[in-house]
């Protein structure tokens, strides 16, 4: 594992899912058919305390697979680390040029944890607390890496965001695009949900199943939505963008600032510092023959830096703020993504 040392306190710590707006990025019955987990815990490494042997389920409730209701695999989920069972709500910290002042100019910072490897369908889970605050976007999503460079390269991609105007609200889209380079417009399936909660006052699970059949999005083991193969958008050849989410995808969380005020409010600066926590990020493999999910890996952010054979940071401009890895951190079995400034 690389390592990456802490922050010293006097340096300016800042840490997406894109919208297509502006910046041209990117319930169904649930089953009985709950499968009991092993007892049986996994080990931490030499170097760590072992975990409890309280076993932690996958969710309270039954897991909705598709019309052909598949269980989970029985296989062993590791419990969360203990620190989710309610990890820190730290104070963030001031920024280190003091109150945001409206008559000085500043650089702003955001962040994104990016995942190095690549799924081609799956279920991904995380236990956040979300970030906002007006003009933002706190995100978990899937991309396709390539996207970006549009031309002859398609666009992949399934999102959960929290826009910052509102956070008891959340947004689901998936976007895609063929690859033509006569084509410039993503086709986007855009929708605004309640979470009946304010995602930036406490941790929630958050989940997204993909499959070659359906795409879900889940919050706290309760499906929300869920487009099938077959239903259309448009007129484009990605127009079934469940059949067209054909490319490889990296796992991704992002917290930047919108240059689109109608999406998520007008950003000026105001309220920063901000963080998105990340308690744990839970991974399953897709299984064809059954049509089911398989434990593959979780990461509970319990050492002292990130795992970078498993993640990277992001180093590039996203509208309204520059993405660096000093606005990435972990403590206290947390992953923190900040969004602040400098003078």
């Amino acid at each position: 594992m690389n390592i990456k040392l802490i922050l010293p306190a006097c340096i300016a710590l800042a840490f997406v899912a894109c919208s297509d707006n502006d910046n041209g990025l990117a319930p169904a019955d649930q089953s009985s058919d709950s499968v009991a987990l092993s007892s049986a815990t996994v080990p931490l490494s030499s170097e760590t305390v072992p975990l409890s042997s309280a076993t932690v389920p996958v969710s309270s409730a039954t897991l909705p697979v598709s019309s052909e209701t598949v269980p989970l695999s029985s296989e062993t989920v590791p419990p969360a680390s203990s620190a989710s069972t309610e990890p820190p709500m730290d104070e963030i910290p001031p920024a280190v040029d003091g109150p945001f002042d409206p008559n000085k100019k500043y650089k702003f910072y955001g962040a994104e944890l990016t995942g190095k490897e690549l799924f081609k369908y799956g279920r991904f889970e995380a236990r956040m607390r979300m970030a906002a605050t007006s003009g933002t976007v706190s995100s978990m999503f899937l991309n396709y890496d390539l996207s970006w460079k549009k031309g002859d390269e398609p666009w992949n991609e399934i999102d959960i965001e929290v826009l910052g105007k509102d956070p008891t609200k959340w947004q689901s889209n998936v976007l895609t695009r063929e690859a033509n380079p006569s084509i410039n417009d993503l086709t986007s399936t855009e929708k605004i949900h309640d979470f009946n909660f304010d995602a930036t006052k406490g941790f929630h699970l958050y989940a997204i199943v993909w499959t070659p059949e359906y795409v879900a999005w889940e919050i706290d083991s309760v499906e929300v939505r869920r487009d099938e193969i077959g239903q259309t958008h448009g007129s484009h050849a990605d127009a079934d963008q469940v059949k067209f989410l054909t490319e490889e995808q990296t796992l991704r969380f992002n917290l930047w600032a919108s240059k689109t005020p109608s999406w998520t409010g007008k950003f000026t600066g105001e309220g920063l510092p901000v963080e998105q926590h990340i308690d744990y990020v839970r991974v399953y493999s897709y299984d064809p023959a059954t049509k089911g999910f398989v434990f593959k890996w979780q990461d509970d952010f319990d050492g002292a830096w990130l795992d970078y054979d498993r993640w990277s940071e992001g180093n590039w401009e996203m509208e309204n703020v520059m993405y660096r890895d000093l606005n990435i951190r972990v403590e206290h079995g947390l992953v923190k993504l900040r969004l602040d400034y400098e003078e």
